[in-house]
């Protein structure tokens, strides 16, 4: 079952991520939970086995467009269909807010998640990701 993540499941979520190699030590995972729980445009799902988080996906719309963020499924779920169906939650929930497109990122060589986001009909932009931190 897929859900909307509380945060109660901060400590699981952060855990997921690190063992997913998702973190980094510039951007705490806590800060970004806060921030997708706490605003209007924005959740993360979870799925659960025996009450435990076993997946996440970070949902959000920016008015123009939806992002998905820390997908993660627990190395002992993987192959199951159970990123697949965390990306279709995600995709449902923005499409009951009117997103006309989703967008995610994903870090250069990381090949493997490449290869399951085209699986899914995802393809290559023609754009460029230019980022600067503010802090």
């Amino acid at each position: 079952m897929i859900a909307e993540a509380s945060l109660a499941d901060e400590a699981e979520l952060v855990v997921l991520w690190e063992v997913c190699g998702l973190t980094r030590p510039w951007n705490p995972p806590a800060r970004d939970i806060a921030r997708a729980l706490g605003g209007p445009a924005s959740t993360i799902l979870v799925a659960r086995r025996e009450g435990a988080v076993t997946g996440s996906v970070m949902v959000g719309h920016d008015g123009h467009r939806g992002w998905v963020y820390y997908l993660a499924v627990a190395p002992d779920a993987r192959r199951t269909g159970l990123g697949r169906a965390l990306m279709q939650a995600a995709e449902a929930w923005l499409r009951e807010r009117g997103a006309p497109k989703l967008q995610l990122m994903v870090r250069a060589g990381n090949e493997e998640v490449l290869a399951f986001y085209r699986a899914l009909g995802f393809v290559d932009q023609p754009v460029a990701v230019l980022g600067r931190f503010l802090d």
